[in-house]
C-alpha cells in the first residue's frame, strides 16, 4: 500500500483504501462494501461506497503502479502477456455494460458484465496488470444509458480484441518485459490485432477456430483442412507445460504460413492433438525469427494461467463479489482486487525463491499465503460492534423492501 499511497490526495481515502485491500485479503466469506466496512470497524458501508465512487484518486495511475510492481518481482524476458476476458453473472439492466451475451463463466448466453484482462505470465508467477470493461453496442448507442451510469461521454464502442490490443500496447509502451503473446479464438481470429502484434515485432501464439483459413505455398485452406494432410511422422510429443497432475503431454505439430505481403518474420499454424480423444486445438503463430516448435508450445500453454489468475483472484481477493453498478466504482473495485492478488503472487513468488520447501512440503501458494495473512490481520472487534451491523443491516433491509413494495404498487393496478 505505500507504493500507491501517493495517488491519493488526503489520507482519509488512503487509509480507507488499505482497509479495503486488507478486508479483500481477509477470509470473509462474501466481499462487498457492507463485509467490508464491518471488517473494518466501520458503524456504516458509507465510507466504502464514498471511497469507490466519489473520492478523488485515479484508479489508472494504481493500475501502472500494480505493472510496475509486478514487473519488478516477475520479470522474465521470455514472458507471455496473456489476454482473455471473464464475465460476472448479474441482475436487472442497469449495471454498467450488463446486457444477455455469452460468457465463458456460465458457459451459456446470461445476462452478464465482461471484461478483458491483461496477465504478466512470466517463469516465477504471473499476475493481472491491466484490465478493460467491455461495454456493448447496446450501451454505447445509447448516450442516457451511459450517463446514468458514469460512463464518460467520448467512449465509444470497442470489441474485445480492440481493448486487448490497447492493453497489450499500453505494457509494451511502458517498457513491460515480454516476448509473447498468448489469447483464445477470440483473439486469434481478429485479424487487426495479429497486424498490430506484427507491426511491433512482438511475436504471438493466438488459439483460432477450425474453419480459420490459413495462406500456404499451395493454396489457402482451413485449417482443419490442411492439418489433415499433415504427415504422420510430423507429430511431436511435447509438455505445454506443469498442470495440477503433472506434465500436460499432447502430440504437436506445425505447417509454415505464406504471407503474400512477404514481409520479414516467420508464420506458422501450430495444431495440438489430444493423445486420448483426438480433438484438435488451432493456434496461428508470430515470431520475428524462427523458433522452435517446443518454444511455441511452451507459449500456447502459458494461455492457461489467465485461467489460474482469474480463479484466485475471484476466490481469494473479490475481484468478481463487487456491487456497484456504475463505471468509476467499477474500474476501482477491480483494480484494488488486482492489488490484493499481485500481493499474493509477488509473496509466492519471493517465498519461492528465498525458501523453497522441504520435508516434503509443496511451495507457499497464493491461497496458503492468503490463509496465513487473514489469521495475521483478523481484527477483534466487541460484540457490540456485532449487534450494531446486525441493527443496521436489518434496518437497511426493511427501508428496501418498504421502497420496493411501495414502486411495485404504483405500477400495478
Amino acid at each position: 500500500m505505500g507504493r500507491v499511497a501517493g495517488r491519493f490526495a488526503r489520507v482519509e481515502p488512503r487509509r480507507r483504501a488499505t482497509a479495503l485491500v486488507l478486508g479483500l485479503l481477509s477470509d470473509l466469506p462474501r466481499k462487498n462494501c457492507w463485509t467490508l466496512a464491518e471488517h473494518a470497524g466501520d458503524a456504516t458501508p458509507d465510507g466504502m461506497q464514498h471511497l469507490l465512487l466519489r473520492a478523488k484518486w485515479d484508479a489508472d495511475a494504481i493500475r501502472d503502479d500494480i505493472r510496475a510492481y509486478v514487473i519488478e518481482h516477475l520479470a522474465d524476458d521470455q514472458a507471455v502477456l496473456v489476454v482473455d476476458e471473464t464475465g460476472d453473472l448479474k441482475k436487472g439492466t442497469a449495471t454498467v455494460g450488463v446486457q444477455r451475451q455469452y460468457t465463458g463463466t456460465a458457459g451459456r448466453i446470461e445476462n452478464a458484465q465482461v471484461a478483458v484482462y491483461l496477465v504478466y505470465s512470466a517463469a516465477r508467477g504471473h499476475a493481472a496488470i491491466d484490465r478493460a470493461l467491455y461495454v456493448p453496442r447496446s450501451w454505447t448507442e445509447d448516450p442516457d444509458r451511459c450517463r446514468s451510469a458514469g460512463i464518460p461521454d467520448d467512449l465509444v464502442f470497442a470489441s474485445k480484441p480492440q481493448l486487448a490490443a490497447r492493453m497489450v500496447e499500453r505494457a509494451l509502451d511502458a517498457g513491460t518485459p515480454a516476448r509473447w503473446v498468448a489469447g483464445d479464438e477470440v483473439y486469434g481470429d481478429n485479424p487487426h490485432l495479429r497486424t498490430a502484434l506484427e507491426h511491433r515485432r512482438t511475436g504471438y501464439v493466438l488459439a483460432v477456430s477450425s474453419t480459420h483459413p490459413i495462406t500456404t505455398h499451395a493454396g489457402k485452406f482451413q485449417a482443419k483442412t490442411l492439418t489433415a494432410r499433415i504427415p504422420k511422422r510430423t507429430w511431436q510429443r511435447l509438455s505445454a507445460g506443469a498442470g495440477a497432475k503433472g506434465e500436460r503431454y499432447y502430440d504437436w505439430a506445425q505447417v509454415d504460413i505464406h504471407d503474400p505481403a512477404g514481409r520479414p518474420g516467420h508464420w506458422c499454424l501450430l495444431v495440438r492433438r489430444n493423445r486420448r480423444t483426438g480433438e484438435l486445438a488451432f493456434y496461428r503463430c508470430f515470431s520475428p525469427r524462427p523458433v522452435a516448435l517446443s518454444k511455441l508450445v511452451r507459449v500456447a500453454g502459458r494461455r492457461w494461467t489467465i485461467e489460474e489468475t482469474f480463479q484466485a483472484s475471484k476466490g481469494l481477493t473479490g475481484l468478481d463479489e463487487h456491487q456497484v453498478r456504475r463505471w468509476t466504482s467499477w474500474h476501482r473495485w477491480v483494480t484494488l482486487a488486482m492489488l490484493a492478488h499481485a500481493f499474493l503472487a509477488v509473496t509466492a513468488a519471493t517465498e519461492r525463491r528465498d525458501r523453497p520447501a522441504l520435508n516434503g512440503r509443496i511451495p507457499l501458494t497464493g491461497n496458503e499465503i492468503q490463509h496465513l495473512f487473514a489469521a495475521l490481520i483478523s481484527p477483534v472487534h466487541d460484540l457490540a460492534h456485532r449487534l450494531r451491523w446486525s441493527h443496521w443491516r436489518r434496518r437497511h433491509q426493511a427501508r428496501a423492501r418498504a421502497c420496493h413494495y411501495r414502486r411495485q404498487a404504483t405500477v400495478q393496478p
